[in-house]
């Protein structure tokens, strides 16, 4: 039986039906290229989902295969991973979804892309996994998404075009929902349900990542000079109010600066990922509604009442039926990353850093536009460029797994751009 090459597991989930929506448009460009097909626990749904998809689109969806597969059910799950190349994993939070997934896929050798942005899942897969993995010659690849391309493979891009030796990135989220829609995105809000289970699933587990760090990477990288201080807590960058950037980014790319260090003998770039908010009093609710998550999340009753209510204890900005496809569509984002470093030929242990760039990764929708765009594409990188891709398999980063494919020539050509600008 030949394989499909796509497979969207969970595709009846918010973020699954947007991956759905842009598989079809980005599979015309491949026509003759290109099969894939559906997933999920329930068949019904599937199909109500492929008739849905095809009003939105305008495209006949009625031969694309639909595969029932339940993470409760190993079996199904073996079966779907069976009928595909890669499985496009869409089914968190993956804490409680994922491995099951990775292991019915290595133990089939299908590679499997997924918008994780949970550390200890991440983690804890490559611990269990990366060695079976690479036996199998398959591919593991989370953080597909917003978490983690834009820094993860921006900071590689910026390594790429720096001719020189870079020292430190510091980067900076701002977002932006058009004035016209402010009053929408109060209404339906700007994160979806699945999205908010996953980070508060991942903040109960966080206690458990040293852990598991230190199973990883027993030993430490050593210094590098000079060292990049963290900002405070609240600080102003170019005007704006801005704050650490709490999300899985900082985990994912010391991963893979310490894979470039330890494998390609590259001195690894040190990295801290803020976000710019609009005002103070935005920056203060924010600190507020961030410090009383971290606080919740840690007990079972408290974790239950932020599961329960997401809208209240979000401000507003997690609802269950998640944002409107009108605020969705007209919310805007940039990453800017500031690197530093010395111009090459220079004695980096004598001198002061001596040279500057940025790059701007910029798109719209984040979290459920830019981050399907790029998972999809990802997928098709596993495909088509293999060869491109380091060693014969495992369990790795976006930056490890796809630094020389064309994955940032494919997202520059889908709405998803990558600048770089020198200093």
């Amino acid at each position: 039986m030949s394989r499909l090459d796509i497979v969207v597991f969970g595709a009846t989930g918010f973020t699954g039906k947007k991956a759905v929506e842009e598989l079809v448009r980005v599979a015309k460009k491949y026509p003759a290229l290109l099969t894939w097909g559906v997933a999920g626990r329930s068949q019904s749904k599937l199909e109500t989902l492929m008739a849905n998809v095809g009003k939105v689109t305008g495209e006949n969806l009625s031969g694309i295969k639909i595969i029932v597969a339940d993470v409760s059910d190993e079996d199904s799950i073996k079966r779907m991973c069976e009928q595909a190349r890669v499985i496009a994993n869409c089914c968190g939070p993956y804490k409680l979804y994922g491995e099951p997934v990775v292991k019915a896929a290595v133990d089939t050798k299908t590679h499997v892309v997924d918008v994780s942005g949970e550390p200890l899942f991440i983690e804890s897969m490559q611990l269990k996994y990366d060695q079976a993995a690479r036996d199998a010659g398959v591919y593991i690849v989370s953080a597909c998404g917003f978490d983690s391309i834009p820094n993860d493979m921006g900071l590689v891009y910026m390594q790429q075009k720096f001719d020189g030796t870079l020292n430190s990135v510091e980067s900076y989220l701002s977002t932006k929902v058009a004035p016209e829609y402010n009053s929408e995105a109060v209404k339906s809000g700007v994160i979806h349900y699945g999205t908010w289970e996953s980070l508060v699933n991942g903040i109960c587990s966080r206690k458990k990542l040293p852990a598991l760090r230190k199973q990883l990477y027993p030993d430490r990288l050593p210094s590098f000079k000079p060292k990049l201080q963290p900002r405070g807590i609240v600080h102003k960058h170019e005007g704006k109010y801005c704050l650490p950037f709490p999300g899985s980014d900082a985990s994912i790319v010391y991963r893979t600066q310490r894979h470039m260090y330890e494998v390609d003998h590259k001195r690894p770039v040190q990295f801290k990922p803020y976000v710019k908010l609009p005002s103070l009093f935005t920056t203060l609710l924010t600190s507020l509604v961030a410090s009383l998550l971290l606080f919740m999340a840690n007990f079972s009753l408290t974790r239950m009442l932020l599961l329960k209510y997401p809208k209240l204890f979000s401000a507003g900005m997690v609802t269950r039926e998640g944002p409107t496809e009108n605020v969705m569509n007209n919310t805007s984002f940039m990453f800017e990353l500031y690197g530093e470093g010395w111009e090459k030929g220079a004695d980096v242990d004598a001198t002061k850093p001596n040279k500057k760039a940025v790059v701007r990764v910029k798109g719209v929708n984040p979290g459920y536009g830019a981050t399907v765009t790029a998972l999809i594409y990802s997928a098709i990188a596993c495909i088509k460029e293999s060869d491109k891709m380091p060693g014969s398999g495992g369990v790795l980063t976006t930056g490890i797994a796809f630094a020389k494919t064309d994955l940032i020539k494919n997202l520059n050509e889908n709405n998803l751009t990558f600048e770089y600008v020198q200093n």
